[in-house]
């Protein structure tokens, strides 16, 4: 028995710290999952002002969850504050189990998120992992005895301790920047135009279609292969899915620039030969006075250029509020919000590009180090 405990202490503490460190490179992930589960239990009317409320404060929430699951991982590892840990990591897999099931009997949220986008689990998947955590936490809280102390008390609480400031210190540093391990399609080296494409290996969705007319008051149902005369009054068409497709939707979908009157410019752009900049800015920060916004305005309104490179601003906001706010006549495209947070996790955001190419990625807090690339000569680090 003590063998077994100690197995499952290292298996669920090292699983713990693992799932919480491969978050932490990328809170804002774990943040925007979250909101999808409020959004959807708001839809259905589950504690609306409850899950509107979280919505707002869902980055707070997930360096809080982030940070739980590494120091009791690593709590238990020390075997440091034992009953307590494992009565809280006992909680805390109930808790993920609901959701893990929520995600894989519903259909209604596509992934949990359970390990972050560079280690994406099928709904089935997750919830068979949850199982079996619960299993052998289960062991842990009958087996407690067997599970004895590393280190004295207050070497185990320095240790935990000085996990929790790092895990910290890990996820406000990214929030400052971008995700230290970027595993999302956006990554330097990605070529955008390629990977909006449809993969090779797609099995499309399969459809039967059912066409609905009308003739002397009669209503039926007519097949796409036996369609009446032109007699009949055609009022609806209706499609049933028969068969569902696999690998049939494109790395990076819903990803198209267009302009205030509604043109699709995304070819144009990503098509252009040379390096460009494209500065994305989701909606106007909070912090107006931010360095990077008096140092893009005083370097870009002397040639409407940054280090002889055109730059384009996409945003999910009006165009005329970012030429306001940065107070420069500027190319500004729209772009939905939902996949400019997948491309720049920081607000703002700067690609350089070459053609349809990620050459490098920089937060707005960076900005000069990306510029820098360009070759401006007055920029100054």
């Amino acid at each position: 028995m003590k063998v077994t405990v100690s197995i499952a202490r290292i298996l669920v503490g090292g699983l713990f710290i693992f799932s919480g460190l491969v978050k932490a490179i990328d809170p804002l992930g774990l943040a925007y999952k979250m909101q999808e589960f409020f959004e959807v239990w708001a839809d259905a009317g589950y504690f609306k002002s409850l899950m509107d409320w979280l919505h707002v404060y869902a980055t707070g929430f997930s360096i809080f969850m982030i940070t739980l699951e590494v120091v009791l991982g690593v709590a238990l590892l020390m075997g440091w504050c034992k009953r307590l840990t494992v009565w809280l990591l006992f909680l805390l897999t109930l808790f993920f189990t609901f959701l893990t099931a929520y995600v894989l009997f519903s259909g209604k949220i596509r992934a949990c998120g359970c390990f972050g986008d560079c280690i994406p689990l099928t709904p089935i998947q997750t919830f068979t992992k949850d199982i079996i955590l619960t299993l052998l936490i289960i062991l842990l809280l009958f087996g407690q005895k067997y599970i004895q102390p590393l280190f004295k008390k207050m070497v185990g609480g320095i240790v935990v301790l000085l996990s929790l400031i790092a895990v910290l210190a890990l996820q406000f540093y990214v929030l400052k920047h971008l995700p230290v391990k970027d595993c999302l399609p956006y990554k330097v080296g990605n070529n955008i135009l390629e990977l909006r494409k449809m993969p090779k290996d797609a099995v499309m969705d399969k459809y039967e279609y059912s066409f609905f007319y009308e003739k002397n008051g009669e209503k039926k149902e007519f097949k796409v292969t036996a369609l009446p005369d032109s007699s009949w009054k055609f009022l609806e068409r209706k499609e049933i899915l028969i068969q569902k497709g696999k690998n049939n939707v494109p790395l990076i979908n819903d990803f198209t620039f267009t302009t205030a009157s509604g043109n699709d410019t995304t070819e144009d752009i990503l098509n252009q030969q040379g390096k460009y900049y494209l500065l994305f800015i989701k909606d106007i920060p909070k912090d107006t006075d931010a360095a990077w916004v008096k140092y893009f305005k005083s370097i870009y309104n002397q040639e409407k250029k940054v280090a002889g490179l055109p730059v384009y601003v996409i945003t999910a906001a009006s165009v005329k509020e970012i030429q306001s706010f940065l107070n420069a006549d500027i190319p500004v495209f729209i772009c939905d919000g939902t996949a400019i947070k997948t491309a720049a996790r920081a607000n703002p955001t700067i690609f350089l590009m070459n053609g349809p190419v990620i050459v490098d990625k920089k937060s707005g807090t960076d900005i000069k180090k990306i510029f820098g690339l360009g070759g401006f000569v007055g920029m100054k680090n």
